[in-house]
């Protein structure tokens, strides 16, 4: 549908009548896909404030993971269009939305948002503390060379983060975001 409206748009001679037309459809889809996402990132922040009191967290830098890899006159940089479109994913995503409204609305229920430095979290075998890039060689699978611990990547951070934020809250340290 919105592929269609700006192939159309893009078919109109520019601030024609029917161009202005075809870029307010344009508009109306982007709305849309926004507020669908801004629906969605309401609806989760409100069930996990419902069943949570403390909610641990990564502290992501996302103006990091969105930096551009452009290089300078000098020197270009490398992957460049693939980077762009992982960035675009990154900020599409909302991340630092669903944090902000995570963080008030624990707040304002009494709750806790932790948040955790990402540091070696997927590298971290949460059976025997060894940290080793090694522990993860593949992208969907954590295996300890320590201890031989074999478990889902993504479970072991989400464990990992568990833990640190855990030992964040027995030291009594700012658990404020």
């Amino acid at each position: 549908m919105r592929r269609k409206a700006q192939q159309a748009l893009s078919r109109k001679t520019k601030f024609s009548n029917n161009w202005k037309k075809a870029k307010a459809r344009v508009q109306l889809h982007h709305a849309h896909i926004g507020n669908v996402r801004k629906d969605f990132l309401l609806q989760a922040t409100t069930t996990i404030n419902q069943n949570r009191v403390i909610v641990c967290i990564k502290d992501l830098k996302l103006w990091a993971m969105s930096k551009s890899v452009a290089g300078d006159a000098e020197q270009l940089g490398r992957h460049e269009r693939a980077k762009s479109g992982l960035n675009k994913v990154i900020l599409d995503q909302g991340w630092f939305e669903f944090r902000r409204q995570l963080d008030y609305k624990l707040a304002w229920r009494g709750g806790h948002l932790i948040t955790v430095p990402p540091h070696h979290i997927s590298q971290t075998c949460p059976a025997c503390g060894h940290v080793s890039k090694l522990n993860r060689q593949m992208q969907a699978r954590f295996c300890c060379v320590e201890c031989s611990f074999e478990e889902n990547a993504d479970l072991v951070g989400a464990m990992n983060v568990l833990h640190h934020g855990e030992a964040v809250l027995e030291q009594g340290q700012d658990i404020a975001s």
